[in-house]
């Protein structure tokens, strides 16, 4: 069984209370936007940290985290880049690598909006973790975090943190 934190659109602050929510996870997933090496080192100190870079993300930060990641978690077949839509409204890259073969998780952040749900068609839960950061159009800060066990994702709690 594995501890996952996820999170998207630091744009360079982590807020103390989301590293607390994270104490008992065994990893932290970072959906793109980072915003700064600086970032990246303590989310990556505190636990491993799975990244992908994002649209205001500069070049040191691209050169070390990919725009499009993939890989298994338990058994689950995981797919995360920045900017992928939802449901029904995939970003036509994150559309053309699911029809070649759908993930069990796919993860996608740039909205700002923390949204989680089923995609019936394609058989994948997805998952936008929302903007942790300071910088947007959110009024709340969130973080998710769930466990993986084989093939069950469970256990999906989410923190919302207000930024007055």
């Amino acid at each position: 069984m594995r501890k996952i934190g996820l999170l998207s659109d630091t744009h360079g602050t982590v807020d103390l209370r989301i590293l607390n929510f994270f104490a008992e996870c065994d990893e932290i997933w970072h959906a793109g936007d980072i915003g700064n090496l600086e970032t990246a080192e303590i989310l990556s100190g505190i636990k491993p940290l799975v990244a992908v870079h994002g649209n205001v993300d500069d070049y040191r930060v691209r050169s070390l985290y990919p725009e499009i990641i993939r890989f298994r978690c338990e058994d689950v077949d995981v797919l995360m880049m920045h900017i992928g839509g939802y449901p029904e409204r995939y970003e036509a890259k994150a559309l053309r690598l699911i029809k070649e073969k759908a993930p069990g998780l796919f993860i996608s952040g740039h909205s700002h909006i923390l949204k989680a749900g089923y995609d019936k068609h394609f058989q994948l839960l997805h998952i936008n973790p929302g903007a942790a950061g300071n910088s947007g159009i959110h009024q709340v800060k969130t973080a998710v975090r769930f466990r993986i066990h084989q093939q069950n994702i469970s256990q999906l709690e989410i923190l919302e943190i207000s930024r007055k």
